[in-house]
């Protein structure tokens, strides 16, 4: 055989072992890539995203769209020719698999994370809005979750309400751990709450519940290595009451990153004209019940996915801002923002075309 054709077939044999090693290897990585973007102005699935009732609704034009970020499953692994080919590729993030699913958190319970940060921005969408607005909301802090085998298991439930600790008025989730904490464990702490089903029964009757009980609990140790912080196993939240009804209609998606948008949606259908002028608007961002716009993951991948969708302009948080300005798809210009105020200020300058008065992202933020 001549030594040119022996060198090539060598040459390809050892291109096909390569290739197959490639395809065998497994490599601890994950792959991050635009997901579906919906307006939330508009529908889903049939059915608009944004339901309200009980109070004077207007046509909202245009787009204010939210964006998500597609990732692969916590079981999939995948191998070394898709982690290369991901590297290489623009429309996708190839990162350590703990970075999306940290201390061994399996699919079921990152989507169950996921579902539940879903929900409680959904509801500081509304409130943020309604405060925007103008609109009074009756809030109260509630226990959220109660630990499996805790001190609390038995003794409080979720949806009570909270009223104090220790005698000392709860205002905010953090007072609660706050006192708790004040204790050593195994002393006894007292929970002052309304439970759940006289909550439920007196929002039932349109009016405030006003029974209260003292609960003693005797706090434990925290599981924490080296702790000797005093728990009594629960998670406090905050509920609302709104004064009518809304509701999102979106599923398959999870996570808070959705709450701006949806914040901005609701504003806009309870307000006379078009935030977006009939322009073409997308965004993310975390959003709390006082309308502070906070930092999400994945904000390349949405970028790019709005961009695709045909969104002209991008509202973005003010710490994702630099990531997002290092590779801005042509045609979209970012925004920054930092509250629901700073996007609304941004929305009306888009309305009017005076975009030279936006606050753009920078590769310095």
């Amino acid at each position: 055989m001549p030594r040119r054709t022996a060198t090539m077939l060598a040459s390809t044999l050892m291109l096909i072992a390569l290739l197959c090693a490639g395809v065998l290897i497994r490599v601890p990585y994950a792959e991050m890539s635009p997901g579906p973007t919906v307006n939330t102005l508009g529908d889903h699935d049939g059915e608009p995203v944004l339901q309200i009732s009980g109070h004077k609704t207007y046509p909202a034009d245009g787009h204010l769209n939210m964006t998500t970020v597609r990732v692969t499953s916590a079981d999939y692994r995948m191998n070394l020719v898709e982690a290369v080919y991901g590297w290489l590729a623009h429309d996708s993030k190839i990162v350590p698999h703990d970075t999306l699913y940290p201390d061994g958190k399996t699919e079921q319970q990152s989507t169950q994370e996921n579902a539940e940060e879903f929900s409680q921005s959904q509801e500081s969408a509304k409130v943020a809005a309604l405060k925007e607005l103008g609109v009074p909301v009756k809030s109260w802090m509630i226990v959220s979750t109660v630990v499996k085998d805790s001190p609390a298991e038995g003794k409080l439930h979720a949806g009570d309400v909270i009223k104090a600790v220790d005698g000392t008025e709860i205002k905010q989730p953090s007072d609660v751990a706050k006192m708790v904490t004040k204790h050593k464990p195994g002393q006894n702490v007292v929970f002052t709450v309304v439970p759940a089903k006289d909550q439920a029964a007196a929002e039932k009757a349109h009016r405030t519940a006003t029974r209260t009980e003292n609960i003693t609990i005797r706090t434990a140790a925290s599981a924490d290595s080296g702790a000797k912080r005093a728990v009594v196993g629960i998670s406090a939240g905050t509920d609302h009451t709104f004064p009518f009804t809304i509701d999102i209609k979106l599923a398959d998606v999870g996570g808070p990153s959705a709450g701006l948008m949806f914040a901005l949606g609701i504003y806009d259908k309870l307000t006379p004209g078009d935030l977006t002028g009939g322009r073409f608007v997308a965004g993310t961002g975390t959003i709390d019940d006082d309308g502070t716009v906070g930092p999400i993951g994945g904000i390349q991948m949405k970028t790019v996915g709005a961009r695709a969708k045909g969104a002209q302009y991008f509202l973005t948080p003010a710490d994702n801002c630099a990531a997002a300005a290092k590779d801005t798809p042509g045609g979209l210009t970012l925004v920054k923002v930092k509250t629901i105020g700073d996007a609304l200020d941004a929305l009306k300058d888009i309305r009017a075309g005076d975009t030279a008065a936006l606050p753009k992202c920078t590769a310095k933020g």
